[in-house]
């Protein structure tokens, strides 16, 4: 089985949207190899911190809203 990062990336996106507080920040409970991904596409401010949670980026923030939506919700 080959596992597809991407998908992965976009699944733990999505739910950092869900944990979100403080407008921005959200909690990293995830996978250090996501999370560094995440951080090397600029979604995320460096995990690599001894913060319990992550700063998302404007973009970040906007795509886990849009990927959340899409992958979470049902229509109305």
């Amino acid at each position: 089985m080959e596992i597809d990062d991407e998908k992965i990336d976009d699944v733990v996106l999505a739910l950092l949207w869900l944990t979100l507080h403080d407008e921005r920040r959200a909690w990293k409970g995830f996978d250090w190899d996501v999370l560094a991904r995440l951080h090397r596409k600029g979604l995320i401010d460096d995990p690599a911190n001894s913060s319990k949670s992550v700063v998302l980026s404007d973009e970040g923030l906007q795509r886990s809203e849009e990927l959340f939506r899409s992958l979470f919700t049902r229509p109305t």
